[in-house]
């Protein structure tokens, strides 16, 4: 995991600033990472969920529409982003799902509140010396963490790989870019999970990859949502032209094409 002061080299950004990008389209988790989920253990009926840096609140209210006849998880979502968690309450009307603005390192529940916890595209900006005793502490004995990610592929996909170097043409301090598919090796050194002991244990590491659909405008507004752009402190001049720019490339695609995408679950049971 990055530490903070390495992200986009110390350069500030808000996902605050993105809020309406990320609402519109960011709930691109296909069917499979739900299904995989259940099948570790995350997200079954009756289970009581964390989910930390819930942003517009996207798996809470994935498995709420999955859970349309009753008897579902029940989710609180956690985030330091009131803009966020303000997308979150109006995409989530009529659900069963609690939003409290708080840092994931300050989360104040009482001990042994939930089933299970889960924090997705997110556990790199945490503070994991303040976290992992907290979330310890409110998890259920035995209960489970996941570390979650999905991430595109721009060097097995022309289309990401263009997209990432136009954000980087307009934001070069952006450290998001250039993510290379992990191998088996890779995949097993990253997710040792050394900085979770004794607390915790690794029960099992998930890395698969899929072809995620979008459109045109679909894509185009998950590269308007990615920390570089519309969540970074650029002049308003710079994101209109990597916007005007990154359209017109668009032109020269089909209106439906596929992005490849490695997801990765790491899930730790707690101990102690």
């Amino acid at each position: 995991m990055p530490q903070l002061d390495s992200i986009d080299h110390n350069a500030p950004f808000d996902w605050g600033r993105s809020s309406e990008y990320y609402a519109k389209f960011r709930d691109i988790y296909p069917a499979s990472f739900y299904k995989k989920l259940r099948e570790l253990g995350i997200g079954l009926p009756g289970q009581n969920i964390l989910d930390l840096g819930t942003g517009t609140g996207v798996l809470p209210r994935a498995f709420h529409a999955l859970d349309m006849q009753g008897g579902g998880a029940r989710f609180t979502g956690a985030d330091i982003s009131p803009e966020q968690l303000a997308q979150a309450r109006a995409l989530s009307q009529g659900m069963d799902i609690e939003y409290v603005l708080v840092a994931a390192e300050e989360i104040d529940f009482p001990p042994g509140t939930f089933d299970a916890a889960m924090a997705c595209q997110c556990f790199h900006y945490f503070d994991r010396e303040k976290v992992m005793p907290k979330i310890h502490e409110v998890l259920k004995p035995g209960g489970r963490f996941a570390i979650l990610s999905m991430i595109y592929l721009p060097y097995q996909s022309k289309i990401a790989m263009r997209s990432d170097k136009l954000v980087l043409k307009y934001n070069p301090k952006w450290t998001g870019s250039g993510y290379r598919r992990k191998n088996r090796f890779e995949q097993r050194a990253m997710t040792t999970a050394k900085w979770a002991k004794p607390m915790f244990k690794v029960e099992n590491r998930v890395f698969y990859c899929e072809d995620i659909p979008f459109t045109r405008d679909s894509w185009h507004g998950r590269m308007m949502s990615v920390r570089g752009i519309t969540a970074s402190f650029l002049p308003g001049e710079k994101i209109a032209a990597f916007e005007a720019e990154h359209r017109t490339y668009l032109e020269t695609l089909p209106e439906r094409f596929a992005v490849p995408h490695q997801i990765m679950m790491l899930i730790l049971r707690r101990q102690l």
